[in-house]
C-alpha cells in the first residue's frame, strides 16, 4: 500500500513539474529540457550498438517499432508483429540496433534521400534543403523496448550518439529530418536544435496511423557551434557537446570498411523476401510507380525473383544503363597551365560507375581536356589514372563534373570490380580480400 502511495505521489510531481515548465517563456523552458539532459559516458559493457544485419536483428527492430508504435496509436497490431515500410528495403536505409545482454531493446532507422525520396516528403516541403549543400537523411522508426522506457536516456542516448557518429563519419550526411508527434517535438528542439520545417502541424500524417506530425530539420555542421555554446560548460553526464563530438563509447561497433562507400546495404535477396513477401505484404502493396522505382535500384539478376511483379501496362522508369556506387573519395587533379606548369585542384568523388564517376570540383575544370587523377578510393589504397571531364552541372549546382575514364590503373579497376561483385556490406568487405 505504501509503494502504491509514493508511485501515485511521483506521478503527480511529475505531472505538477511539466505543468509549470509549460507555462515559462521557450527560451526558459528550453534552458530547463536541457538542464534534465543525463548521458553516461561511459555506459555498461552489456549495451551494444551496432546495425541490425541478421534476420534475427532486423525482425527484432522491427518488432521494438511495431510495439512502440501500437502503444503510442501510431499503427494498428500488424498479424506479422512487426512494423516494415518499402524504405526499410532500400539499400540506402541503415537501420541501427541497440542490444543489451544480446536482446534488442533499441533501434532507429536512417532513411537516406533516394529515388524514392523521404517518407516525410509527402507532406512536408524539403526543396529548401535539397538546394544546400550535403546529402539528406530523415531519422525514422525511433523506439525503445517497453521495458527501457522509463530508464531516462540509458539506452536513447547511445542510440543519439551512434547516429551521429554514423551519419558525419560513414553516411555521408549533412542534413537530417524528422516528422515527429507535436509532443515530441519540444526535445528535438531543445535539447538537439532542430527547427521547424514549415509553421503549421499536419493535422494527419498516414504515415503514422493518421496522427498530427511536425516536420523539423537540423544542419549536423552548423549545428556543432550551437552545441558548443549550450553544453559545454556543463558537467560530463550533461554536456552533449562532448557527448556527442569527443566522448569514444567502445560500446559502438561501426562497420568495418576498406574502401569511401557511403552506405551499408544488408539485405540480401532471402532477406528481401522474408520481410516484404513472406511476413508482410510490402511489396504487394506497392504503387506500380513504387515497384518500377525499386526495380531501378535492385536492376541485379539475384533480385529480380524477389520483387513485386511488374505488369506489361506499368509505366517504366527510366533505369541507368551502368549501375552507381555512391562513394567519397578524396582526390585531386593535375591540369597543365598554357605557362608550361601545372595547377591541382581538390576533388571529391561522389558516385562510381564502371565506366566513369561523378566529382565536386573546388574550382572550375576545363572540359573535354585529359587531366591527370590521383583518388584515394580507400585508407590504404589510392588509384592514379587519366580522365576527361564531359560535363558540368548535370544536377544543378556549379562545381559537379562528369567523367569519362581512360586507362585505369590496377587498383581503380579492382576497386569498382568489388563494389560489382558486392551485394552486402560484408560481401564488399569480404571481395575486398583479394586486393592484397
Amino acid at each position: 500500500m505504501l509503494n502504491k502511495f509514493r508511485s501515485k505521489t511521483r506521478k503527480l510531481i511529475h505531472v505538477l513539474i511539466r505543468k509549470l515548465i509549460s507555462w515559462l517563456p521557450r527560451n526558459q523552458r528550453f534552458a530547463v529540457f536541457r538542464s534534465f539532459a543525463d548521458c553516461d559516458p561511459a555506459p555498461s559493457k552489456r549495451l551494444i550498438l551496432k546495425i541490425a544485419e541478421t534476420k534475427e536483428e532486423l525482425e527484432a527492430c522491427f518488432s521494438v517499432l511495431h510495439d512502440a508504435y501500437v502503444d503510442s496509436g501510431f499503427m494498428k497490431p500488424d498479424p506479422s508483429g512487426m512494423r516494415v515500410t518499402i524504405y526499410h528495403a532500400l539499400p540506402t536505409t541503415t537501420t541501427l540496433c541497440a542490444k543489451y545482454d544480446g536482446e534488442v531493446v533499441g533501434t532507429i532507422s536512417l532513411v537516406r534521400e533516394s529515388a524514392l525520396g523521404v517518407p516525410l516528403q509527402t507532406i512536408f516541403d524539403i526543396t529548401p534543403l535539397r538546394q544546400k549543400e550535403g546529402h539528406i537523411a530523415e531519422v525514422s522508426a525511433l523506439a525503445i523496448h517497453r521495458k527501457f522506457r522509463k530508464t531516462g536516456g540509458s539506452i536513447l542516448f547511445p542510440l543519439m550518439k551512434f547516429m551521429y557518429e554514423y551519419c558525419t563519419t560513414f553516411f555521408d550526411t549533412r542534413h537530417l529530418v524528422i516528422a515527429v508527434n507535436p509532443s515530441h517535438i519540444e526535445m528535438y528542439e531543445s535539447l538537439l536544435f532542430f527547427r521547424r520545417l514549415t509553421a503549421n502541424m499536419v493535422e494527419n500524417y498516414d504515415f503514422v496511423n493518421g496522427a498530427p506530425a511536425i516536420g523539423a530539420t537540423v544542419d549536423l555542421k552548423e549545428a556543432l557551434d550551437v552545441f558548443r555554446k549550450h553544453y559545454s560548460s556543463k558537467p560530463p553526464h550533461r554536456n552533449l557537446y562532448a557527448y556527442f563530438t569527443q566522448v569514444k563509447m567502445p560500446n559502438i561497433q561501426f562497420p568495418n570498411r576498406r574502401f569511401y562507400t557511403t552506405n551499408d546495404p544488408v539485405l540480401t535477396p532471402e532477406l528481401l523476401d522474408h520481410f516484404f513477401n513472406v511476413r508482410t505484404k510490402t511489396f504487394e502493396n506497392l504503387s506500380e510507380r513504387k515497384k518500377a522505382l525499386l526495380h531501378s535500384i535492385y536492376d541485379l539478376p539475384e533480385y529480380w525473383a524477389v520483387l513485386p511483379a511488374l505488369p506489361d501496362s506499368a509505366d517504366v522508369i527510366p533505369i541507368r544503363r551502368h549501375q552507381r556506387f555512391s562513394v567519397k573519395c578524396p582526390g585531386r587533379i593535375a591540369i597543365a597551365t598554357p605557362a608550361g606548369g601545372t595547377q591541382e585542384i581538390v576533388i571529391e568523388v561522389i558516385e562510381v560507375s564502371r565506366y566513369g564517376f561523378q566529382a565536386r570540383a573546388r574550382a572550375p575544370l576545363p572540359l573535354n581536356t585529359w587531366c591527370d587523377m590521383t583518388i584515394q578510393v580507400g585508407r590504404a589504397d589510392i588509384a592514379h589514372f587519366r580522365a576527361l571531364a564531359l560535363r558540368e552541372n548535370e544536377n544543378g549546382f556549379n562545381g559537379f563534373y562528369g567523367f569519362r575514364l581512360g586507362e585505369p590503373d590496377i587498383i581503380w579497376q579492382k576497386f569498382v570490380s568489388a563494389l560489382y561483385r558486392s551485394v552486402t556490406y560484408n560481401d564488399l568487405d569480404a571481395a575486398t580480400r583479394f586486393l592484397n
